[in-house]
């Protein structure tokens, strides 16, 4: 199996269960954030949709540069998050062809101008965005537990479910 491949089952894998996730989304909680600090439902929603497309930009650019426009998709309900969310992830996925395993090893950096946060191996950068989903995925859970709305489950059966618990 190549790293694509690879890559490419675990996208499919982590997408459907980020679809699955995103669509308990209730749009009257947009503003809702557990802590001062956090993002509000709105914003972590937006940024989680747009991760899978975040394959695509690693596999065909060398840098994402803050400084440079770059938007996460802006929604005003759980319909259009998930076109959102569809539209990122298909071209995730269809950024990850056998071709694309020729690139896993030039450099990708991110940066804000002359800051320069990281330069790593596009492989790594790909892995990076994978747990990035997991990661915000799994924040999200947090906001919907704390709301009380039924969580579905990940790599099994989530407590919500199959009277699991």
């Amino acid at each position: 199996m190549t790293f694509i491949e690879f890559f490419k089952q675990q996208f499919i894998e982590e997408g459907a269960t980020t679809r699955k996730m995103l669509s308990r989304v209730p749009e009257n909680k947009w503003d809702y954030k557990p802590h001062e600090k956090s993002m509000s439902m709105k914003q972590l929603t937006e940024h989680l949709a747009d991760l899978p497309a975040w394959i695509s930009m690693v596999i065909k650019t060398d840098e994402l540069d803050f400084e440079k426009p770059y938007e996460n998709p802006r929604v005003s309900n759980t319909k259009e998050l998930l076109a959102a969310f569809e539209k990122s992830y298909n071209d995730g996925l269809a950024a990850l062809t056998p071709g694309a395993e020729a690139l896993l090893d030039k450099p990708w950096t991110l940066r804000s101008g002359a800051k320069i946060f990281s330069t790593d191996p596009k492989i790594d950068v790909i892995r990076m965005a994978l747990s990035q989903q997991i990661h915000h995925r799994a924040q999200l859970g947090v906001y919907l537990r704390l709301l009380n709305i039924p969580i579905p489950g990940s790599y099994g059966p989530s407590a919500d479910e199959n009277n699991f618990m």
